[in-house]
């Protein structure tokens, strides 16, 4: 080949590349800011209710710095998007509870309209309110909230100051933990607080826990605690992770287990040390990133009555992301963690053709890391035509972003 032909091919190969990359990129939904700059802008976790039932109004967090822990003396503002209204932010409230990975557990009341509810501190005292968001009649809750029933009755509670001193990225500072000396105290775990009556009872305990052996690994000398609190779609069970480490930055250990709405009839789901995001597909099956011994470490679906594992797709849903379930089960939306170019990837899966859709990459620059990085969890509409994610991709930090799935999901 001489040189002039070897010039034309090597530019008809780039031309046609640079073609396919825009042709790539022609083929995916379209995408747009809902909020922007100065302040920055977020949601959070993927567990809870950021749409209101129409899917006009979405909820979100906002301050004006990044790139550092938070502070007890940290306000964040709260509010609510109106997507049909040229995308007005519309403020709710205030907290001094929250963290960067899940804010303040602002989230709709299930089934409501007019209802919010948010975490907050009270002196070293944290707390939740509801906030009627057309009247703005407001009423105080005396523990704060981790997940709330599918019925908006009641509420599962966690020991935020502990975990705060385990993992910052989900605990709330200014707080204090009576028990911060203890390993597996009798008085700390999991809550059930009464939304109408804030009447609440400790449920299950660390000390109850750790009742329970390990058929693997060890936890002596480590400190207990617990996250990722989620109530099945029927309220009849909830999940959670149970975990222990030696402190901040040292890592950590996981076992996940079930147990009825009660804290009773405890069921040990996956004890690798490994359990990751997760989340339920109905009241009988749960989706969980883990190390099983049948397959390595990938997305399993369990039967959680039996604690069967089965993998749901090794070949396409082979990376951890926050995941959850929308039109009925079908369709999985998910997140990845930044790949070697730090692009984030959200897509959609559909279980029934086994399709994976890319949805978008989104750029994030390298001081999003650690405890104050920011994940592109995806939130679905309840019309299933809208999700949102929060992302610093256009170099204005973290921003809420739409994408219009509607083609896509049909």
């Amino acid at each position: 080949m001489n040189r002039r032909s070897f010039l034309e091919r090597s530019f008809l190969g780039t031309l046609a590349a640079a073609s396919a990359a825009r042709a790539m990129a022609d083929a995916l939904p379209p995408v747009r800011a809902i909020t922007e700059g100065p302040r920055f802008h977020w949601f959070g976790y993927y567990d809870k209710l950021q749409f209101d039932p129409t899917s006009r109004f979405a909820l979100g967090a906002s301050n004006d710095f990044q790139h550092r822990l938070v502070t007890a003396g940290d306000t964040m503002t709260l509010g609510m998007v109106d997507l049909e209204d040229g995308d007005k932010w519309i403020e709710l409230g205030s907290t001094n509870a929250w963290s960067w990975h899940q804010t303040c557990m602002l989230q709709w009341l299930p089934g409501s309209r007019d209802e919010v509810i948010w975490n907050d501190r009270q002196g070293s005292r944290f707390v939740s309110h509801i906030l009627n968001v057309r009247t703005r009649e407001k009423r105080t809750l005396p523990r704060a909230i981790y997940c709330v029933s599918p019925d908006a009755r009641w509420a599962l509670c966690n020991d935020f100051a502990r975990s705060a001193s385990m993992r910052p990225e989900t605990g709330y500072m200014g707080g204090t933990d009576p028990y911060a000396a203890e390993l597996a105290p009798a008085k700390s775990g999991i809550w059930r607080m009464d939304l109408k009556t804030g009447g609440q009872e400790l449920i299950l305990s660390l000390a109850d826990l750790v009742k329970i052996p390990l058929t693997q690994g060890d936890w002596s000398g480590m400190k207990q605690y617990i996250d990722h609190i989620l109530i099945a779609p029927d309220g009849k069970r909830f999940s959670f992770l149970q975990r222990w480490g030696q402190g901040i930055g040292t890592g950590f250990f996981t076992r996940m287990c079930t147990a009825d709405a009660h804290g009773k009839a405890l069921r040990v789901i996956d004890e690798s040390g490994q359990a990751s995001h997760y989340n339920w597909r109905d009241p009988e099956t749960l989706m969980l990133w883990t190390n099983h011994p049948s397959h390595g470490t990938i997305w399993y679906l369990i039967h959680e009555p039996t604690v069967k594992f089965e993998v749901l797709d090794a070949e396409r849903m082979n990376q951890n992301g926050h995941n959850s379930f929308f039109r009925g089960g079908r369709w999985i939306a998910s997140d990845t963690a930044p790949d070697k170019e730090r692009k984030q990837h959200e897509y959609l899966y559909d279980t029934k053709t086994r399709r994976k859709i890319e949805l978008g990459a989104f750029y994030s620059a390298p001081e999003y890391k650690g405890i104050w990085r920011c994940d592109t969890t995806p939130r679905v509409s309840p019309d299933a035509r809208k999700l949102i994610f929060d992302s610093p991709h256009d170099g204005v930090g973290r921003q809420m972003y739409l994408i219009d799935i509607s083609e896509i999901v049909g």
